[in-house]
């Protein structure tokens, strides 16, 4: 039987290596985003805004009308940078709606058929920046969210054979880095420089450690976040 894996965001950077590593790996990604992904061959994409709760809920319905999803990937997500004085809690709306209660939404969504086939794997992305950073009061509130929402699932839904685990990047080369960080500014280079093996991560790293958890062998891995971030987290133990 086909393995399918659901994919909120896919088509660029990090989620579109995520959807290519979960191809290689044998599952028929399913891609909701509001753009295509780079390579419309990487598996099925449907086009939906993801902020949008009645959007999303009629799209899953459709997806899930005549198969069970047993694999899901928590991705897509926000960051709306700023520091305290310069909030806008509109912006708290935006990071909060889109980065968590998709989340929440698409793991309710596949539940029962995960329940019923008496497995399922889910993976929640979400940072380093949980453990603090400047000026992403909303985005690292948003993250840390998802790792206690992976705690709590882990805790509910590990007797029906699902596992729910996160993966937290540390500094990755994208394009939402670099429009947050320009590669001119010296604040940039500084940021690199802290990461103990001396470089940027890539997206690859982090498909890598999803491939992990959705795999079948994993199924005693619950309730953990895995930081890939090349060791900023030491001083953090």
């Amino acid at each position: 039987m086909r393995q399918h894996v659901l994919i909120t965001g896919g088509s660029l950077n990090i989620d579109w290596v995520i959807a290519r590593c979960a191809r290689l790996d044998g599952y028929h990604p399913i891609i909701l985003d509001q753009s295509p992904p780079e390579d419309r061959a990487i598996g099925e994409y449907h086009e939906v805004g993801l902020s949008d709760p009645d959007a999303t809920r009629a799209e899953l319905a459709e997806i899930l009308r005549e198969r069970a999803i047993t694999r899901l990937v928590n991705n897509v997500g926000v960051v709306k940078p700023a520091s305290l004085e310069e909030l806008s809690l509109d912006d708290f709306d935006t990071v909060m709606t889109l980065n968590v209660r998709t989340d929440a939404q698409c793991a309710q969504a596949l539940m029962p058929g995960m329940r019923d086939a008496g497995f399922g794997r889910i993976v929640n992305i979400a940072s380093r920046t949980a453990l603090g950073k400047e000026c992403r009061t909303f985005y690292g509130g948003s993250k840390a969210a998802l790792i206690s929402m992976a705690k709590t699932w882990a805790l509910e839904l590990a007797g029906f054979g699902i596992t729910e685990n996160a993966v937290a990047p540390g500094t990755i080369e994208t394009t939402a880095f670099y429009r947050n960080n320009p590669s001119d500014d010296p604040k940039t280079r500084a940021i690199i420089d802290a990461i103990p093996t001396s470089r940027i991560g890539t997206p690859d790293y982090i498909a890598n450690a999803v491939s992990f958890f959705l795999d079948e062998r994993s199924g005693f891995v619950n309730g953990q976040a895995l930081h890939v971030c090349g060791g900023l987290t030491g001083d953090h133990a």
